[in-house]
């Protein structure tokens, strides 16, 4: 099957890099001229392990292509992917603008039967919109074209995005015509052979589906971190709690270990929309509100140790940082509890020397450049490297590298021996045998 996938993003390249695996001819489009060459030349916008493998044999093979004109694409594509970005406004609700306007080109440019795929999270009601902007562009041409608009959302987790896709749980396809559906199950086949994986259901129940999977997990988090701070006050290792009702199946262990906070480009922002959706539609949402409220709580948690530990003057204060992205497995930073902490660091006047396993380049251009060039903030060759002479360690994200660090030689080369354990990686016990004070989260007291 020949697809044009709109959007070289994180969604956009994972899907056409998987399709192509499987066997279609796919061809990626972006207005980003630069973003396009360097893809030919194997230079990917973004860490995720596997991607680039996949890209680099399949465009030397021929089934992935790269191009700035959905023009061009669409002579030979009756499948189109729109995979852009739908950043989140001021009040919360999702952008929508980068989606009708690829929904307005391909109405100025399909000539024969389409299916146009909506793969970017968007709120309910969006394929509507997508319908009626292609539908305008084609009266105004004055052609009698049918399409289908169809909701198929993703549900990839940053770090294992290639085998989400190449193995999925599940494939969920919104469709309002048969014609679409066998067109979609045609094409989702190859991912579907041991078992049948495909959910339909009308377009607003998919497009639905996505923000309630989100909000979920999202939901877990926030609750566990909720707990977690009631067992601080009580003097209780949540650890022994997650452990103790992850055990129960109806709960599980996914999704419930308490920390500094969810970030990325998926939970905050679907949240975040789906409260607004809500509050547009006359309903107040309650537990989604204290989901977000929790959250962003808790990224100020690890800062609040810190402040109460040394107090607001940290002038004097030297703080290593291990991980800056949100999450271990990808270089995004976008909402991450690192961007808060090193900002309530700054604030109260301390230097920081940090280390991420991929996310060093990505730090450069997030954080404000003012804190390089003033010294306040320093990327380090290595783990070891960034504890030198320091006062504590912060641990924000859980890398593998993280998980057994040497304490002998840490406690050799820091000033003071304090860890704060913001994803609860340490056994508290070990490490204050090793000489350290330990402040993790929900087991400061244990």
């Amino acid at each position: 099957m020949k697809l044009t996938i709109i959007g070289t993003g994180y969604v956009g390249l994972v899907t056409g890099a998987c399709f192509a695996e499987m066997g279609s001819i796919v061809t990626c489009v972006d207005i980003d001229q630069t973003k396009i060459e360097n893809l030919k030349n194997g230079i990917l916008p973004i860490y995720e392990p596997g991607l680039e493998n996949l890209v680099i044999q399949n465009y030397k093979e021929g089934t992935l292509k790269f191009s700035t004109s959905l023009e061009q694409a669409a002579k030979d594509s009756n499948i189109f992917f729109i995979a852009v970005g739908t950043p989140p406004g001021e009040d919360g609700s999702a952008d929508l603008q980068y989606v009708l306007q690829v929904a307005k080109e391909i109405g100025q440019n399909i000539n024969d039967y389409s299916v146009i795929i909506d793969k970017s999270t968007v709120p309910v009601g969006t394929a509507d919109k997508v319908k009626s902007t292609i539908q305008k562009e084609l009266s105004d041409r004055g052609v009698n074209i049918e399409f289908d608009v169809v909701s198929n959302p993703e549900f990839l987790k940053e770090g294992a995005a290639v085998n989400d896709f190449l193995k999925p749980d599940r494939i969920i396809i919104g469709v309002d015509s048969q014609r679409a559906a066998e067109q979609m199950k045609r094409l989702y086949a190859p991912f579907s052979r041991n078992r049948e994986k495909i959910i339909s259901m009308n377009v607003r129940d998919a497009e639905m589906t996505k923000y309630a999977a989100n909000s979920m997990l999202a939901t877990k988090i926030s609750f566990m971190n909720e707990i977690s701070n009631i067992c601080e006050k009580l003097g209780v290792d949540v650890e022994n709690v997650r452990k103790g009702i992850g055990s129960d199946s109806r709960i599980g262990y996914s999704f419930i270990y308490p920390g500094c906070g969810y970030g990325g480009s998926c939970f905050p922002k679907d949240v975040k929309a789906l409260i607004k959706t809500s509050k547009d539609n006359g309903f107040e949402p309650e537990l989604l509100n204290a989901v977000e409220k929790r959250n962003n709580f808790q990224k100020q948690v690890l800062s609040d140790k810190i402040i109460k530990k040394f107090g607001k003057d940290l002038s004097e204060k030297t703080f290593c940082m291990w991980g800056l992205s949100f999450k271990p497995g990808t270089d995004d930073m976008r909402e991450s509890s690192s961007s808060v902490i090193l900002k309530e660091l700054m604030d109260s006047g301390a230097i920081v020397k940090a280390f991420d396993p991929v996310a060093m380049d990505q730090a450069r251009k997030e954080l404000p450049e003012n804190w390089f060039t003033e010294g306040r903030l320093k990327l380090e060759a290595n783990q070891y490297k960034a504890i030198e002479n320091t006062d504590a360690l912060i641990l924000v994200t859980e890398w593998k590298t993280f998980r057994q660090p040497d304490f002998k030689l840490m406690a050799d080369t820091m000033r003071q021996k304090i860890i704060f354990d913001g994803r609860n990686q340490y056994d508290p016990a070990e490490v204050r045998e090793a000489g350290f004070e330990y402040h993790g989260i929900g087991r400061e007291n244990v």
